[in-house]
């Protein structure tokens, strides 16, 4: 039986489900015991789903023995539990981005999902038609860019409003090959997976042979910069994460069976964001 404790956006919190993934990744026709307990971010299901349908490829049984009744009801509300039987609760607060466990064919409805649950919520610092439309479109090329490279079956995806901490975790995970691998291959590189990493945050860096792309990331980059959120890419045995101070990167004892990119955004940002090309003052872009 395996418990996960305080799972949150940080280090210590990825390395735990790294480390459950590590513990039963060759078991096979095993049932494995979980147990919820004290603290688990919203968000993370994305990551926790993705690691159960890993866990799953070898037929074995996910059985949870216990939630506390707090993680319980944000599950609920979610509609992570949905997956285990549970019927969805409403959420009358509006704190939940609901988990999507996503074909890699369901890219419209992905870009439609980010539109109405993302950047659509009211919460979010105010930004012009354009730059939601430019967020939307970074966002989706992390979609598109997993569908395409990482030979992933499905795509995770959710997230979570924290009004205490003025804050929203959006998180996308798919569970094929990383970025290094992916670099290394087209590039006839040996790259680390935190250098791959940072490859692919940079401007017009793309692994699409013969176009020039790349762009989301450095686009959501710029703006996390400039809101103070952050932004993690966990990859392998890579650990990224970048916000108004600058990067910082760790390595991970074993590695994630894939792809975790998570975007915060503050929400005590009262900026009001437009392009350069809108508008040539003091704004952002």
């Amino acid at each position: 039986m395996t418990r996960l404790v305080e799972i949150n956006n940080t280090f210590e919190s990825y390395q735990r489900l790294i480390a459950f993934y590590q513990e039963h990744k060759d078991k096979a026709f095993s049932t494995i015991h979980i147990e919820l307990r004290q603290w688990f971010a919203a968000n993370m299901c994305s990551a926790l789903g993705g690691i159960f349908d890993k866990l799953a490829e070898n037929l074995n049984n996910i059985e949870f023995d216990y939630i506390s009744p707090e993680i319980e009801k944000i599950l609920l509300k979610n509609d992570f539990l949905s997956f285990f039987g549970r019927s969805r609760v409403i959420d009358n607060y509006h704190t939940t981005i609901r988990f999507l466990k996503l074909k890699i064919s369901d890219g419209k409805f992905f870009n439609n999902y980010v539109v109405h649950e993302l950047i659509g919520r009211a919460e979010l610092p105010k930004m012009s038609l354009l730059v939601k439309e430019k967020m939307t479109e970074a966002i989706y090329e992390i979609f598109v860019n997993a569908q395409i490279h990482s030979s992933s079956k499905h795509i995770y995806t959710c997230g979570q409003f924290f009004p205490k901490d003025n804050r929203i975790e959006f998180t996308i995970v798919d569970t094929g090959m990383g970025f290094k691998r992916k670099v290394n291959e087209t590039f006839n590189s040996n790259l680390s997976s935190i250098q791959a990493i940072k490859w692919a945050t940079e401007d017009t860096h793309t692994t699409k042979k013969g176009v020039t792309g790349g762009i989301g990331l450095a686009f959501i980059k710029e703006f996390i910069e400039k809101n103070k959120g952050k932004m993690q890419i966990i990859s392998d045995d890579g650990f990224y994460q970048f916000d108004s101070r600058g990067e910082k990167t760790e390595i991970f004892n074993g590695s994630f069976p894939g792809t975790i990119v998570n975007l915060q955004f503050r929400t005590d940002d009262y900026s009001s964001y437009v392009l350069k090309q809108e508008f040539d003052k003091n704004n952002i872009f």
